[in-house]
């Protein structure tokens, strides 16, 4: 089955937007280990025609501590990188906080906002994530958007509140975005650290109502939809192109997962002809 193409799906040449497959280190790794893996995963971009071609779009979001050593090693790659989170304020008395202009500086071109874990383990708020996500828009940084309901709830109920938070997010910027890419991120925060997805049909509904939600208000020059949530091996194949990609965590921190998973997208995007 041919996957459904992004919103926008062609880019200003006519050509088909790529499959995203994007990975979050989280806090796993130390910075020594953060190095070899996006070393590795710079040798291995090196070597695929899909990556080259921009018919599989990757990129890498390390610990912000790792951000120079990832820069080195991906520097002549196709491989894009970038920060797990930002301050809403680029500059001031903010003890702790990182600069979406100094992200931008050191090389960044995507920034994670929204993730569940934000609001759970460190209390930060709708507003808080509305901020973050229009620094990161003034700061020409690609948001990586984390969408998603708490709780398991009927598929038409789980797509009216994604996009309901989509639309909150969206109101926060406005013609600033045109020049950059939107990735968003559907991670159902009941589906993150568990054994399986969310059901397919499940994320079809929900993705399909992100992509209407985008068409009809989204100031970006390209969105993508994309999937996280427990996704790994196999993931791309089960959802049979009900998203443009995924979103990747510990399934995707062994090198040899992530090039399985890589190995399954390529068999999809060469189905498609791209």
């Amino acid at each position: 089955m041919k996957r459904p193409g992004p919103v926008d799906s062609e880019d200003v040449r006519g050509a088909p937007r790529p499959l995203i497959l994007g990975v979050s280190l989280k806090l796993y790794f130390d910075i020594a280990s953060t190095a070899r893996w996006a070393e590795a995963l710079g040798n291995i971009a090196k070597q695929r025609e899909s990556v080259l071609e921009d018919r599989i779009r990757l990129f890498l979001l390390p610990s912000v501590t790792a951000l120079h050593l990832v820069e080195r090693a991906l520097r002549g790659t196709a491989v894009s990188f970038g920060a797990q989170d930002l301050h809403w304020a680029d500059r001031g008395a903010y003890t702790g906080g990182v600069s979406g202009a100094d992200l931008r500086e050191a090389g960044c071109r995507y920034v994670e906002v929204g993730h569940a874990e934000r609001a759970a383990i460190f209390g930060e708020s709708v507003e808080v994530a509305h901020s973050k996500f229009a620094a990161a828009v003034r700061n020409e940084l690609n948001p990586v958007l984390c969408i998603g309901e708490l709780e398991p709830m009927e598929a038409a109920a789980a797509t009216a509140e994604c996009a309901r938070q989509l639309q909150g997010y969206l109101k926060e910027v406005g013609h600033e975005a045109a020049n950059l890419d939107l990735v968003v991120a559907y991670e159902p925060a009941w589906a993150i650290g568990k054994s399986e997805t969310a059901p397919r049909e499940y994320i079809g509904a929900v993705t399909a109502g992100l992509r209407q939600s985008l068409e009809r208000d989204s100031p970006f020059r390209h969105s993508s939809v994309i999937y996280g949530g427990s996704a790994g091996e196999g993931t791309l194949t089960a959802l049979d192109g009900a998203v443009d990609g995924l979103f990747l965590g510990r399934f995707a921190h062994d090198m040899s997962s992530f090039e399985e998973i890589l190995d399954e997208a390529e068999k999809l995007v060469g189905t498609e002809g791209r």
